[in-house]
């Protein structure tokens, strides 16, 4: 019997395939340094995935041996994991922030619905594994994020740029680092449109895989600004599920769609109420309706976040709740970032599947 080759192996891993994006993972590229060693009992090689948040990570892996160790011959199979998140492309873009791959928004409808909070969360879960983050605290007239990050002060300023905050491995950028938390922000739209500017282009951010950026509410001059200076990989609608948040934040979708940013997903908060006593699911504000919305207006629901002190209480401390293995809770914005993550992905990707669709007439 011949030694397996390198053809061989590739044919094998034909059949893995991204459930995400819908194709193999040969033909995605995501397939690097096939190596057959001893006459080919010994095969290793290395998926490169999109994101280091795939929720499919492990079942891709495991895929992946059985199709090359179910080769003749082959007795071992090694597969290593690396990521490489790919960038959302536009000439705007390389010019104001080069060095953010994929800019996404977080915005809701209205205020109250805990939109802050699940930014945060987010921006945590997604740089708990291993992805470069960044937030930036766009809600100019309530700035929350240094509070839930535990965060005061600004690192002492260069002539050339702003350096960011940094906190739980993310660097952060808000208007609170440079008001006093009694101060109100009085503004019109050419104050707001030059600190969305700054934010973006006059900050050293680094190389970030993901800037997560915490929206004000509503459909007003922040939104429209960073729509128009940039172009974003997409953005995250977050609604309660009452009747009265979902038809606000339909109009977030709406405004977004008239600005040709396109919508990644809708997050449930406070979705129920979990008595610590006995476990019982209570549905204060009602179940499903952010879900329902979501399958309505065909876009990709990305999960619901319960209603829980401790939430509340880690956010005051400082110390958001993802940041607690421990917790409950912990797993509902694990679930939900490793979701957003496989959608930017499908639209980071979509430039480089088109040729594929192409050639396949």
């Amino acid at each position: 019997m011949g030694s397996i080759t390198e053809r061989e192996v590739l044919d094998a891993l034909r059949g893995v395939r991204d459930p995400d994006l819908g194709r193999d993972i040969v033909s995605l590229g995501f397939v690097k340094d096939v190596q057959v060693t001893g006459g080919g009992d010994k095969v290793g090689f290395t998926i490169e995935l999109t994101t280091p948040a795939c929720p499919v990570r492990g079942l891709m892996q495991q895929q992946a041996r059985q199709a090359v160790a179910a080769l003749p011959g082959v007795g071992t199979v090694e597969v290593a994991m690396t990521s490489r998140v790919r960038a959302t492309a536009g000439a705007q873009k390389e010019a104001l922030t080069p060095t953010i791959k994929n800019i996404v928004p977080v915005a809701s409808g209205k205020g109250g619905v805990g939109k802050s909070t699940v930014a945060a969360n987010l921006a945590l879960a997604l740089a708990g594994t291993g992805a470069q983050v960044g937030i930036m605290d766009a809600d100019v007239y309530g700035p929350s994020i240094p509070t839930l990050l535990g965060l005061h002060t600004l690192p002492k300023p260069t002539p050339e740029k702003t350096v960011p905050a940094e906190r739980y491995g993310v660097k952060v950028i808000s208007m609170g680092f440079f008001i006093r938390e009694e101060d109100a922000i009085i503004w019109r739209g050419p104050m707001l449109h030059k600190t969305v500017q700054h934010f973006l282009g006059n900050v050293d951010w680094g190389e970030l895989d993901y800037l997560i950026v915490d929206l004000p509410p509503g459909t007003g001059d922040v939104q429209l600004t960073l729509c128009q200076a940039i172009p974003l990989t997409g953005a995250v609608v977050v609604s309660t599920p009452q009747d009265v948040a979902l038809k606000v934040a339909q109009k977030a979708i709406s405004m977004f769609g008239q600005l040709n940013t396109p919508v990644l997903g809708v997050i449930e908060n406070m979705a129920y109420y979990a008595c610590p006593c006995c476990g019982a699911r209570d549905e204060i504000f009602g179940s499903g309706g952010a879900r329902q919305a979501a399958e309505r207006l065909s876009l990709p629901f990305l999960g619901e976040i319960p209603l829980a002190k401790e939430i509340r209480i880690s956010s005051d401390a400082g110390r958001p709740v993802v940041l607690d293995p421990t917790s409950a809770f912990a797993p509902a914005y694990l679930a939900v970032a490793e979701r957003l993550a496989a959608q930017v992905s499908i639209r980071t990707m979509q430039r480089e599947l088109t040729p594929l669709v192409q050639i396949s007439f």
